[in-house]
């Protein structure tokens, strides 16, 4: 896990989370696309997606060290009950157990936003996992070490079993070429705990052109499956832009 700590008395308190950013906004995708949600953005991630469009937060992490009472002092700011935590990957911050106490003991509805390849015993209303394809790896030329991490964290069954069984959740993946959906559909097999009703697939893509291509056929793919396609209406709405 990813934390600073202090020890007073010889108990340890976690302190601070990277933070790259703490935004009002309307969630995009999933369940609750349409809804004014908080956003908080954790900085750092354990994979290296080659299409990530927060590379702020995994390749080039930017962000700074924030408590959680500063945290909650941010989001009283807004009169807005939904939040989502987010990044990057949340699940690499144990500072997120106190901050969930804390949104649960103020009665904020808390997503996060996973892909599942870590798991905490976090509180929340709504797990929202994405799990990755085997080619969201990096290039392997040009990424070598990442590649290997990459592909050896990607997946991890009993990570996910833990999440379905102990959240309501729903399952995001990013989908980039036809050749994807044989393997989305091999991984959905593995969880048969899984409903059609929880699973959601979106276009790759960071411009409104890119996600037009790909609805052309995931679009009707989606309605012959039963999934729900997911249009990705931030970027709809307000284009690849930190901060919304």
């Amino acid at each position: 896990m990813m934390f600073k700590e202090e020890q007073r008395g010889g108990t340890r308190r976690y302190v601070a989370v990277k933070i790259a950013e703490i935004y009002r906004s309307i969630q995009g995708e999933g369940s609750l696309t349409g809804t004014e949600s908080v956003f908080v953005r954790s900085s750092g991630c354990n994979l290296r997606c080659w299409f990530c469009d927060t590379p702020y937060t995994s390749w080039d992490p930017i962000g700074e060290d924030i408590s959680v009472n500063a945290i909650m002092l941010r989001l009283s700011q807004w009169d807005c009950q939904y939040v989502v935590l987010t990044g990057g990957e949340p699940m690499l911050f144990a500072e997120m157990l106190p901050l969930c106490d804390r949104l649960r003991a103020e009665n904020y509805h808390i997503t996060i936003e996973t892909a599942g390849t870590l798991y905490l015993p976090l509180q929340c209303d709504l797990m929202s996992i994405s799990p990755k394809t085997a080619n969201s790896a990096p290039n392997i030329h040009e990424h070598p070490d990442w590649y290997q991490r990459h592909q050896r964290t990607r997946f991890a069954p009993k990570v996910i079993r833990q999440l379905l069984e102990h959240h309501q959740c729903q399952v995001k993946f990013v989908i980039d070429s036809e050749d994807d959906l044989d393997e989305v559909s091999a991984y959905i097999k593995q969880f048969p705990e899984l409903s059609l009703r929880q699973i959601y697939l979106m276009p790759q893509g960071t411009s409104l052109e890119e996600l037009t291509a790909r609805e052309d056929w995931l679009k009707p793919y989606c309605e012959q499956q039963g999934y729900h396609y997911c249009p990705r209406r931030q970027i709809e709405w307000f284009g690849c832009v930190q901060g919304t």
